[in-house]
């Protein structure tokens, strides 16, 4: 009788627990921050060119695989680079993927300004929804599943292999698309690996849903082809070189 009025309170304890968590875990961004561990700093590698049968997104030129905001894309693009134009909005690839391989480089200001979240950042989202953060890492402490390489909020990188400001750095992404029953149910969570100036930082982690500022992240249903989003967070984040692979 004693075992069972244990177990019974045990029970109701652990009830309150998850109810009081749940109720904490509503319109705070800071009660989702992970602060540590801290990933280890080390020294990155070089990259490689793109393969012959990749999808070139920007050659260097123009936007023409882009559009954005009224259906055009408002970045500036100068001396073969791609920057970020504050206040115009994301810019997204005209053509829809599933599962890739991506390829993108990038580069966060020389000039430091703001720090933590406010220095250097944009995002990379795969299918418009599923985001691997974009930021200036470099010295710069922020929560460790909100710096550069981490699956937004879900899954901190397993280093930080981030470079000097002002240096170019490259994500080579391999990524496998959520799939879905008739019914909208997730048969298979979206898996991502990541590499981070030849550094692998996420090993084929199961992605918790799309990214989220506040809250937990949830599926919904969506088809099976999505495009590439790159994300205007009003720091002049340039990138280059970005190709994909169908998988």
């Amino acid at each position: 009788m004693t075992k069972r009025f244990t177990l019974i309170a045990f029970t109701l304890s652990l009830f309150a627990t998850v109810t009081l968590i749940s109720t904490q875990n509503q319109g705070d961004p800071t009660l989702t921050e992970v602060w540590e561990p801290s990933p280890a700093v080390i020294t990155p590698g070089d990259w490689t060119s793109a393969p012959s049968d990749a999808i070139q997104l920007f050659n260097g030129t123009d936007l023409s695989a882009w559009t954005g905001l009224d259906n055009k894309a408002m970045w500036n693009v100068d001396d073969g680079i791609l920057t970020v134009t504050g206040g115009t909005g994301d810019i997204k690839t005209k053509e829809a993927f599933g599962d890739v391989q991506l390829h993108i480089e990038w580069r966060t200001p020389t000039e430091i300004t703001g720090d933590g979240q406010d220095r250097g950042n944009s995002g990379v989202y795969l299918m418009s929804r599923y985001e691997i953060q974009v930021l200036d890492s470099f010295n710069n402490r922020t929560y460790s599943n909100g710096q550069a390489g981490s699956v937004y909020k879900q899954f901190s990188p397993l280093v930080n292999a981030s470079r000097e400001p002002g240096e170019w750095q490259v994500y080579d992404i391999i990524f496998l698309a959520p799939r879905f029953n008739d019914a909208g149910g997730v048969t298979a969570p979206a898996r991502l690996t990541v590499l981070h100036n030849g550094v692998l930082i996420q090993n084929h982690v199961p992605i918790k849903g799309s990214s989220v500022f506040i809250g937990d992240p949830t599926y919904e249903a969506h088809p099976p082809k999505a495009p590439l989003l790159l994300q205007d967070h009003s720091n002049p984040v340039s990138y280059r070189n970005i190709w994909i692979r169908e998988l």
